[in-house]
């Protein structure tokens, strides 16, 4: 069973745009759809981490709204946080499902236990995962990660159960 999701930001979480204003500031746009299902990961008892090679406000701002315990940002070497994090939670490797859309994810994405790419991901992300997504980064491909975990983790009940009334 997956328990833990690893989360790129830019190019999975977002569409991989960076737009910084006259003023310098940065703007990032996050797909709603994307942040419901982490939440219900969450609420569900599972973890999420944010493993990305950018330093941004934004991110931090996002993480702390949907309540995801924990974000790395500005690394430059995945694997090595993603080892750390999965040694600290007590978790195997086949535990952990990751997304990421380009080489300096691929060290991560071939030691996860369930490793996806949208379906912009580069050519070489998209021969190493296990499942292109149909969506691209930044329009709800996390959301259809999550879909397809929480099918696999014969959960769906419970994830309908969150919002759905019965």
């Amino acid at each position: 069973m997956i328990k833990l999701l690893v989360l790129d930001v830019d190019g999975c979480l977002t569409d991989g745009k960076i737009i910084y204003s006259s003023d310098s500031s940065e703007t990032k746009a996050f797909n709603v759809k994307d942040g419901l299902a982490i939440v219900s990961w969450i609420k569900l008892g599972h973890q999420v981490a944010i493993i990305t090679g950018r330093q941004s406000s934004i991110v931090k701002k996002r993480a702390d709204e949907l309540g995801i315990g924990h974000l790395h940002q500005g690394v430059k070497n995945k694997e090595k946080v993603l080892r750390e994090l999965v040694s600290g939670l007590n978790l195997e490797m086949y535990e952990v499902a990751a997304i990421g859309d380009d080489l300096n994810d691929h060290k991560m994405l071939s030691i996860a236990g369930r490793s996806f790419t949208p379906n912009d991901g580069v050519a070489d992300i998209q021969e190493l995962v296990g499942t292109v997504l149909s969506r691209k980064g930044g329009d709800a491909a996390v959301r259809e990660m999550i879909d397809i975990i929480i099918e696999e983790n014969d959960q769906k009940d419970q994830f309908l159960s969150l919002w759905v009334e019965e």
